[in-house]
């Protein structure tokens, strides 16, 4: 059992077991991951809300998420965790996936729902999340059937002439110019994978990896990249805009559809306990913030 789920066992007098659960999701009709006040629709609201049903719970669950994506952008590899009274699991764990499919709308699925080892945590155990954002150049459009997934850009892109304003973007630098502020929290990140790819059908793949993303990043990235692929901007221009260290107007945070949480990355379970201690022990630092942002 992990150190939070003790304590909760210890105040509520019941053994906890703390769930990992494996989900992926369209993000084209939610407000993004986080529950929020008013109507807005919301992943963590229809998880949180199916759990409360089909576990008929007094309380909604509380769940934490590895990265919060933002309006509009999908996952593929999302993880969350949940704790809940290890009675309950014990009675209902076995067909939880099955009556969550029966009860969540067909935009989002649990794909699988499991005991997490010990210390766990989805967001601060996480050493690593990947995104993929898809963008076609072809002068025709995009493909109707893919058209909820990739970004339509009506010029056409040079693979290599982004590929080298990627690489000077890679490893650690405070982000400060491809990110949204928010107060505390810092814009250094560690970059470890940014590089384009084009599919046989012609749709090109940004692959980005990185301990974690500020708010924007991803999308201010990409941005930036198309600007140099379409020929408007040199490959030296993205490199140039980070040494800055302000927002450029120039930079535009392309739209969210096109953006997927592919995977997130985890340490052996032996190396759990310790990873959680460095992420929360840097999130007080001035030089390093929150690990749950996003894109």
């Amino acid at each position: 059992m992990t150190e939070e789920a003790a304590a909760a066992a210890g105040a509520e007098g019941r053994p906890v077991v703390r769930l990992r659960l494996d989900l992926s999701y369209d993000g084209r009709e939610f407000s993004g991951w986080a529950r929020q006040k008013g109507d807005r629709r919301t992943v963590q609201g229809e998880i949180e809300d199916a759990l409360r049903v089909v576990l008929r719970l007094d309380r909604t669950p509380e769940l934490t998420v590895a990265g919060r994506t933002d309006a509009g952008v999908h996952a593929r590899g999302q993880v969350a965790h949940v704790d809940l009274d290890a009675e309950v699991w014990a009675e209902h764990g076995r067909q939880l996936p099955r009556r969550l499919a029966g009860r969540l709308p067909a935009d989002v699925r649990i794909w699988r729902v499991r005991p997490a080892p010990p210390h766990f945590d989805a967001r601060f155990s996480a050493i690593w999340r990947r995104y993929v954002y898809r963008v076609s150049d072809h002068p025709g459009g995009v493909d109707p059937l893919l058209r909820g997934h990739v970004l339509w850009h009506n010029w056409p892109l040079d693979l290599d002439a982004m590929n080298e304003g990627a690489r000077g973007l890679l490893g650690e630098h405070d982000f400060a110019a491809y990110c949204k502020r928010r107060e505390g929290a810092t814009t250094v990140r560690t970059l470890r994978e940014l590089r384009w790819s084009r599919r046989r059908d012609g749709v090109m793949e940004a692959t980005v990896l990185a301990d974690a993303f500020c708010h924007n990043m991803v999308r201010s990235l990409v941005g930036a990249l198309l600007f140099v692929g379409d020929g408007h901007r040199s490959p030296e221009w993205p490199s140039a805009v980070l040494a800055a260290g302000v927002r450029d107007s120039a930079v535009h945070v392309v739209r969210p559809h096109g953006l997927t949480l592919e995977e997130v990355g985890y340490p052996p379970d032996s190396e759990l306990a310790a990873r959680n201690a460095a992420a929360r022990r840097r999130r007080s630092l001035p030089s390093a913030g929150s690990a749950a942002g996003c894109c």
